[in-house]
């Protein structure tokens, strides 16, 4: 009888051992002359779990973790490969409360599945969105997006079958579907986990957009920094094409779409969708002043849907299930899950998939088990580097567009980092500053200048240096950056600067 064991190949586990962890296991297994069969999977998200070595029993899967190479030798003594408890085990994978209870959609097959077989992906539910899609007409299709209620999740929350439709309804010789996996924010990486788990979804997602929209050619934006994903990408690109997910005729449909890989150099402003076009077209990544919109004219001047991996990788559900199916999900104009990621000083890190409107208070204590350090949580910066700073008596804000943005703050990519009371709260401010200085793309002027003066006035704050008048300059210079700027880098970078001054004013007053 063959065993079969999941050991996960997602860059969080190899990056802790999972490479030792597989190669011991079938080491061991060959000594002891035992039939298994080795997947390397996705993760499931649980990090602080692994590596995460998963068996198929009659009873489900069950876990064990975290695990060393060293440890394999007992994991086969306590005869796991039956599914026996040991001093590793955490049980059936899928019962696990931190697991059980989350909303799985975009990934609901990431650390499930074989990240490179297809008919492993398709016996989970895959292509059959696009399936639906190819015995539609555009339009069809770009209702059902639209009557979803999906919006962005790269962070701007724009309604994405606005999008779809502007580049549907317009004209042109050659139409494109650019995917952003640029994820340059701090404490994010569902982007990268996804397509090194689950990369079909995202092929069929971005195909989708293409039949819908009009479009033939595909391109996904990877940052340099991502090389285990740009290779399974690429991997699962060559599958796709084989299996005839990909092609002159997609699925048999007559219909055509391709898509290739481009590999970014390190820009955080290519975040950005203008900056990101630039760059595609082997330009300097600098934001394009709007209009025109990229739908209208995007890459080299054509008509161009552009979405984040998450907004794309969420739509061969909704295909597949139905608009209706995904509107039930979330709250208010927030429709559908949030991939939550959970990092900085936080006990349990890792992916939190729910439906909009949990609270940020559940997110860090309930999921994330408090900080690390086991020190009491003073702060958590919620967006990414650029997102408003919260203080540990304004975690019950609900975790959506509407509700952080009247808070103060934004959802952003959904990243989620955790400070303890340890934390200088003005050094963060100046650091969201430095950053800005050191990112900005330099086009206008309240980001490229405003960011080096942010610094420089922030220092004088701390130093007591004139500080009541330094503290003024400082809001009037929030408000220029935020008013002035040509793109969200300068006219975000404001927030957590503003929202620590709020917040923590003690902290600029030592």
């Amino acid at each position: 009888m063959t065993t079969t064991i999941y050991v996960p190949i997602d860059s969080a586990a190899t990056s802790v051992g999972a490479n030792a962890v597989a190669k011991a296991i079938v080491a061991e297994a060959t000594k002891r002359n035992l039939e298994i069969k080795l997947v390397r999977n996705g993760s499931r998200g649980l990090l602080w779990l692994e590596p995460l070595v998963e068996v198929e029993t009659v009873e489900g899967r069950v876990g064990y973790g975290p695990v060393t190479a060293a440890d394999v030798a007992a994991l086969f003594d306590s005869d796991f490969l039956t599914g026996a408890a040991n001093a590793y085990s955490v049980g059936l994978v899928d019962e696990i409360p931190w697991l059980a209870d989350q909303q799985r959609v975009t990934f609901a097959r990431v650390g499930v599945i074989d990240p490179l077989d297809i008919k492993d992906y398709e016996a989970h539910g895959g292509l059959a969105g696009l399936r639906t899609a190819i015995a539609l007409d555009q339009s069809a299709i770009v209702e059902e997006v639209l009557a979803s209620g999906l919006r962005g999740r790269g962070g701007a929350g724009f309604p994405a079958g606005i999008k779809w439709r502007t580049v549907m309804e317009t004209s042109a010789d050659q139409k494109y579907v650019c995917c952003n996996a640029d994820e340059g924010d701090s404490g994010t990486f569902a982007d990268r986990m996804l397509m090194e788990g689950d990369p079909f979804t995202l092929i069929e997602g971005m195909t989708i957009a293409g039949i819908a929209g009009g479009a033939t050619k595909g391109l996904i934006y990877i940052r340099s920094e991502y090389p285990d994903a740009i290779a399974t990408m690429n991997a699962a690109l060559l599958n796709a094409r084989e299996y005839g997910m990909l092609g002159t005729d997609v699925l048999g449909s007559g219909k055509t779409f391709d898509i290739s890989v481009r590999v970014g150099a390190g820009s955080y402003v290519c975040g950005e969708e203008t900056a990101m076009l630039e760059s595609l077209e082997g330009k300097r990544g600098m934001v394009r002043a709007k209009p025109p919109i990229p739908a209208l004219q995007g890459l080299f001047g054509k008509p161009t849907i552009v979405n984040n991996v998450l907004t794309l990788a969420s739509v061969p559900m909704i295909m597949a299930q139905g608009a209706a199916a995904y509107q039930a999900l979330g709250s208010d104009r927030s429709r559908g899950t949030q991939v939550f990621q959970l990092a900085g000083n936080i006990a349990r890190g890792g992916i939190v998939e729910r439906a909009f409107g949990i609270s940020l208070q559940e997110l860090v204590q309930t999921y994330g088990g408090g900080t690390r350090s086991g020190r009491p949580v003073r702060s958590v910066q919620v967006g990414g580097p650029l997102g408003a700073y919260f203080p540990a008596d304004g975690l019950e804000v609900a975790m959506d567009y509407e509700a952080l943005l009247a808070a103060g703050g934004m959802l952003g990519h959904g990243g989620v980092v955790v400070f303890d009371d340890s934390v200088d709260m003005a050094q963060q401010a100046r650091f969201a500053m430095e950053f800005c200085a050191k990112e900005s793309c330099g086009k206008c002027t309240p980001c490229r200048v405003g960011s080096v003066r942010g610094v420089e006035v922030i220092d004088k704050v701390i130093n007591n240096i004139d500080r009541t008048e330094n503290l003024e300059l400082l809001n009037d210079l929030c408000d220029l950056m935020t008013d002035g700027s040509l793109c969200a880098m300068g006219g975000l970078t404001p927030m957590p600067v503003l929202s620590a001054l709020r917040q923590f004013p003690e902290d600029f007053q030592k």
